[in-house]
């Protein structure tokens, strides 16, 4: 839940980034019971109910900056194996534990993270590599536990992949085929949609 933290250099700030490890939990379409949410304008919201980060980023990270990084480092609610951006596309279907999720945007980094980690250059490791962890929505509530498997239920017929959406929002604002091509994922989360073809809408007419 939300608490007043310490940041790096000394200054507070209110955040629930820093999640405990539960046995199991039930997930709900406004997110995992428990789990509480400071930046409402930011975060939460049924599009962006879970975040999810692959462990496989902690090494890398950890190697670049020379420490050890906390247990849900991002904030992230689920911390899973082999569910790399590159493989995972918006759309695509999971089950986990009793529920289901879906896919919807990719994460979109914030200063929590530095003032989480004293780390300014995280953030902008994690845009300029496009690891940024990604969201879902809850398609069926039920309960999670921290041993259930997370099983691909349904691929998304686009097969864009949460790299390829984040190297196009983040790299490549001017790229009209690229803005296209994620605009045609009918999951795409409402708030990326509407940027999206705001960004596209004024391209056409330059």
């Amino acid at each position: 839940m939300p608490r007043t933290l310490q940041s790096a250099n000394g200054g507070e700030f209110s955040s629930a980034i820093c999640k405990q490890t539960a046995k199991e939990a039930f997930l709900s379409v406004d997110g995992f019971q428990g789990d509480g949410i400071a930046d409402t304008k930011h975060h939460g919201g049924p599009d962006r109910a879970v975040c999810i980060y692959p462990s496989e980023h902690y090494d890398l990270w950890q190697r670049e900056f020379s420490c050890m990084l906390p247990t849900s480092t991002f904030g992230e609610n689920l911390t899973v194996d082999g569910m790399l951006e590159k493989d995972i596309c918006i759309g695509d279907m999971f089950t986990v534990g009793d529920a289901v999720i879906q896919v919807t945007q990719g994460r979109v980094p914030c200063s929590t993270i530095s003032k989480r980690t004293g780390l300014p250059g995280l953030m902008k490791g994690m845009v300029n590599t496009g690891f940024t962890g990604y969201l879902c929505r809850v398609v069926k509530e039920g309960i999670v536990r921290s041993d259930s498997p997370i099983t691909l239920l349904q691929q998304d017929p686009n097969h864009v992949s949460i790299l390829y959406a984040n190297e196009v929002y983040f790299q490549r604002p001017k790229d009209l085929e690229g803005l296209k091509r994620i605009l045609e994922v009918e999951a795409l989360a409402e708030e990326w949609r509407d940027m999206l073809t705001k960004r596209l809408e004024k391209l056409m007419k330059i």
